[in-house]
């Protein structure tokens, strides 16, 4: 039988940064709705106070969506990295093209990004093409515009906790990040004159920002689907926010629970077969059969990216913390494997 994984789960704090400049660190409750990452003591590795320019240019920011129907996946992105501002909006269906568009600007050209993940707007736009998010405490809202491609989308936390921590990164930085899955999803989604259907459709929502390590990397799962008829969502992680803490949970009916340290095992000569997801405690035991590839490799100067996020069906098993276990057969869902220095 899996262990049972207690994780201590703190109140969250009304604002991040403490009256001294010092992170609250942990594992909270609900949403911090206040990231004055501009009070954080941040410095150098030799104790110096960081210059304007370095607080600058090593504080990233990066926000996802993605909304899942019975045979169709589409993500949405916006990433904030200072020397240049990105996003990418894909639609896959199972069978049928995918629909994909990115973007890449200099600096923060086109570029907007809220400050908390329970309010403003987030946004990345280049001529006629772009896609935002309005963040709220009750819903967050994408409108996305790509030629035939378009949205206009409500997820609805309700009632539901957020998977929210604060972690160290590196010596001297932090990360805040949040998560919600399985969430309620309203609005219209369309490629040229078809509508999709979103009564069954499920989503779910990625706020991370801060001061983060100037080479990273992460792998990376994430469902948002039913189960035994159930809403059904699933955060791994790992590689990234892990110094003490972990941002992996899963959400059923409506409540979250925390799962222990996640690991990924395949082939990166040849990700295109089955990767096999599982947790230290035994809680989740996944095959993972990628079926598309959303990749990019760049090399430009002090940047370098090794992404590559797939879109592929989930089969095994994962057990509740009252022991009822879940069987999941072609549950279709997120894997990703990523590589930066920024």
């Amino acid at each position: 039988m899996p262990s049972r994984y207690q994780p201590n789960i703190t109140q969250a704090p009304s604002q991040l940064i403490d009256a001294n400049g010092n992170a609250i660190y942990g594992l909270f409750d609900g949403s911090v709705p206040q990231l004055n990452f501009a009070d954080f003591d941040y410095r150098t590795v030799l104790d110096k106070k960081a210059s304007a320019l370095a607080r600058h240019f090593h504080f990233k920011q990066f926000q996802f969506v993605a909304v899942t129907g019975p045979n169709w996946l589409l993500a949405v992105a916006i990433a904030d990295i200072r020397y240049a501002s990105s996003g990418f909006a894909y639609l896959y269906q199972h069978g049928n093209k995918t629909i994909e568009k990115g973007l890449l600007l200099p600096l923060n050209m086109g570029c907007r990004m809220s400050q908390s993940p329970t309010s403003g707007k987030a946004q990345l736009h280049f001529g006629k093409t772009g896609w935002s998010f309005d963040l709220s405490a009750q819903s967050w809202q994408l409108e996305l515009d790509c030629g035939d491609l378009q949205a206009r989308l409500q997820l609805l936390p309700q009632q539901q906790s957020p998977l929210a921590l604060c972690a160290p990164t590196a010596y001297q930085g932090l990360t805040y990040t949040e998560k919600n899955n399985a969430l309620q999803v309203l609005g219209e989604l369309k490629l040229g004159n078809k509508s999709f259907d979103l009564s069954q459709a499920h989503g779910g929502y990625d706020f991370s920002a801060g001061f983060m390590r100037r080479q990273t990397n992460w792998r990376w799962a994430s469902i948002n689907s039913s189960v035994q008829g159930k809403a059904f969502g699933l955060n791994l992680a790992n590689g990234v926010n892990e110094t003490g803490l972990c941002e992996n949970a899963l959400w059923y009916q409506g409540k979250i629970q925390h799962l222990s340290p996640a690991q990924f095992a395949f082939a990166r000569a040849a990700p295109e077969r089955n990767w096999q997801v599982s947790t230290l405690c035994g809680e989740v035991e996944l095959e993972f059969q990628p079926l598309y590839c959303r990749q990019e490799k760049v090399q430009a100067g002090l940047l370098a990216s090794n992404f590559r996020q797939y879109v592929g069906y989930y089969q095994g098993h994962i057990q509740l913390a009252d022991g009822t276990v879940l069987q999941l057969q072609n549950c279709l869902g997120l894997a990703e494997d990523h590589y930066a220095k920024w």
